[in-house]
């Protein structure tokens, strides 16, 4: 007997005929021997219709408070359908909403972007949840919503439904998170814009969290932070009404969720090579000629920036003169890149957290230490979750140290 928690996403429930597919696969999961928790969005497009009502009805004048306790009759309307609909198919279910004594989320008083309290929310999962999963009864649980010390609703923010199903199954320890969407699982890239888009199998959270980052959405990177590195979670749909087919497994993470940011120093040398031309970024291919000569001599590149008259890349040391050799060749053999040149040793540091993206000031925080104490940036990349800084090789322990001290 394992612990499911199953997550229904607002489309999914957004007919009567979806709710009764939905409690269909619940109950059969059921009775194979498992023990099911569901956890319930609003019916497709009762949140949306809500803010509607709002801004024509009152506007501005709305308190976050007043706000939070109507987006949540959407979340407390879906799950007493949602137990109804069990029930009526022979299987004891209890909806559980946050005017319940067995409500689990707790949360501090920010009522529309309410942050989580850990301790006492799984105490209470332990405490009520599981008692009505040893009791052979299905608890079906608002997804989005949680409730403050004095009793107020409050919401989660982004991404809450998903947050509350991998919330959950960390606090019960659960065999599998399994969230039930529009989608079959995560594709390879946008249906809508490519029709060659396959389905993947299997992705890591780094690489959802990534995709979530640059605009796919199948999850919130919100939702993701929570997902436990030990339970085994997919995303399904909800169109075969099984929670056992195949979608796509979400693998990791790699790091616990006490590691919000991973500095990292790489314990190699690295080597400056720079290719310089005159106005190469507007000459096309020339990033690819490059690239293409390194891997035919099988050499890896650990960095690469381009500017208006040069490409910029770091190899290791040992492979930094063999680089130099082949791209020169490149040169010679050319008209569109003038001359190179072998530089510095470099020292490489890696600074990583989704949290990033919803970090403003960020790479101030990084190089302000450096700054304050003469350590020069030789080159300095980012994405939406990580940024690397290249220092020469003399300056990388204390830099290492600086920046781990300014953000840890």
């Amino acid at each position: 007997m394992g612990i499911i928690v199953a997550k229904f996403g607002g489309t999914s429930v957004g007919t009567g005929e979806r709710i009764h597919k939905a409690a269909n696969s619940v109950v059969n999961e059921y009775m194979q021997g498992n023990q099911v928790v569901v956890v319930v969005s609003a019916i497709n497009k009762t949140t949306d219709e809500s803010i509607k009502l709002v801004d024509e009805s009152i506007g501005e004048n709305i308190t976050e408070k007043q706000l939070a306790g109507i987006l949540s009759m959407g979340e407390m309307q879906s799950v007493r359908i949602m137990a109804a609909t069990i029930e009526s198919l022979g299987v004891k279910a209890e909806y559980i909403d946050p005017f319940s004594e067995k409500w689990p989320v707790i949360t501090d008083n920010n009522y529309l972007n309410a942050k989580i309290d850990r301790k006492e929310t799984k105490k209470r999962v332990e405490e009520h949840i599981q008692k009505l999963l040893n009791q052979g009864i299905i608890p079906v649980v608002c997804g989005f919503l949680g409730r403050d010390d004095e009793g107020c609703v409050t919401t989660l923010g982004r991404g809450g439904s998903d947050v509350s199903a991998f919330l959950i199954g960390h606090c019960l320890n659960a065999d599998e998170v399994i969230i039930v969407t529009d989608v079959k699982g995560v594709m390879s890239t946008d249906p809508r814009k490519l029709n060659t888009a396959r389905k993947l199998d299997k992705i890591t959270v780094e690489e959802m969290i990534d995709l979530a980052n640059y605009g796919a959405q199948v999850l919130h990177p919100n939702a993701l932070r929570f997902k436990d590195p030990n339970i085994k979670a997919k995303i399904i749909s909800f169109e075969y009404g099984d929670l056992r087919v195949q979608g796509t497994d979400i693998i990791g993470p790699t790091y616990s969720e006490e590691d919000v940011i991973t500095i990292t120093k790489l314990d190699e040398k690295l080597s400056l090579v720079a290719v310089v031309g005159e106005n190469l970024m507007n000459k096309q291919g020339i990033i690819a000629n490059i690239t293409e000569k390194v891997y035919e001599n099988n050499i890896g590149i650990y960095g690469i920036s381009t500017g208006e008259s040069s490409i910029t890349l770091f190899f290791k040391e040992k492979d930094a003169s063999k680089a130099h050799e082949v791209l020169h060749d490149l040169i010679i053999h050319g008209d569109r890149l003038s001359s190179i040149s072998l530089g510095q040793k470099i020292a490489m540091i890696s600074v990583v957290s989704h949290d990033f993206i919803d970090t403003p000031g960020i790479i101030t925080s990084i190089t302000k230490p450096l700054h304050e104490n003469n350590i020069n940036i030789v080159e300095l990349s980012s994405s939406q979750t990580a940024v690397i800084v290249f220092v020469d090789w003399s300056d990388g322990d204390k830099a290492y140290k600086l920046i781990k001290e300014n953000l840890q």
